[in-house]
């Protein structure tokens, strides 16, 4: 597994929980084989809400849901696109 680096708000006490809740899987396996789960790289990174769960999605759909998790991917990049283009709106 990865280590993850401590953030200035993180504490030792804080890291040591979350390796653990690394460990406990509910309904399945497909992340305990990863090298770096998604939801570690997603909090490393700072990855917003519909980034984070392309990436879940893509890391996930060879072991778990297929192309329904590849379809949710292209479903929140979608979400994506039109939130960045509206920020290009002038009206």
């Amino acid at each position: 597994m990865a280590e993850m680096s401590n953030t200035k708000k993180g504490s030792k006490a804080q890291w040591w929980v979350y390796k653990m809740s690394n460990k406990k899987q509910v309904k399945g396996n497909h992340y305990k084989n990863m090298t770096m789960q998604p939801w570690d790289f997603i909090i490393e990174n700072k990855l917003p809400y519909c980034e984070g769960n392309i990436i879940k999605y893509i890391c996930r759909y060879k072991s778990k849901g297929g192309i329904d998790d590849l379809e949710k991917a292209k479903h929140y990049l979608e979400k994506l696109i039109e939130i960045e283009g509206r920020k290009n709106c002038t009206w």
